[in-house]
């Protein structure tokens, strides 16, 4: 695995509403960058990122940290420093790291400030039935098998 570490060392969240206070329409965005990257060696470089998971008018939760690379540490940076950009083979890893990592503690704090879960609801019988119904209307009934 090229990710040797992770690390967060910012959080911040706020609430703007009241406890309690019901939103008609509740947006969720969610947001991995890649902030800065440092070859601290020829295999290893720091890459530091920020997760933002956005209620849009509600809320915003902020995490920083930083993820340690294996891999062409010195040529990674280069690019980065040139185009801000990253390679597929290395942004598809580094993002699910920082996902796998900071969506569990987004969950925590969406709950100790009183926000809904940064997560896409379950599916429900009638949303099941609707995407699966065979030209009957499945959603007033669940279907064992």
């Amino acid at each position: 695995m090229p990710i040797k570490s992770f690390e967060l060392n910012s959080m911040d969240a706020k609430r703007f509403t009241k406890l309690g206070e019901r939103v008609p329409q509740l947006r969720v965005d969610q947001n991995t960058a890649i902030t800065n990257i440092t070859a601290m060696s020829d295999r290893e470089a720091v890459m530091e990122f920020r997760f933002v998971v956005n209620y849009v008018g509600v809320g915003v939760i902020k995490l920083e940290g930083k993820i340690v690379w294996d891999g062409e540490a010195k040529a990674l940076s280069s690019q980065w420093s040139e185009k801000h950009t990253l390679p597929n083979e290395v942004f598809g890893p580094v993002l699910a790291a920082a996902y796998a990592n900071c969506m569990p503690a987004t969950v925590t704090i969406a709950r100790d400030i009183g926000l809904p879960p940064p997560l896409p609801p379950p599916p429900t019988a009638g949303r099941m039935g609707a995407s699966h119904g065979k030209g009957k209307d499945r959603g007033s009934s669940m279907e064992v098998a």
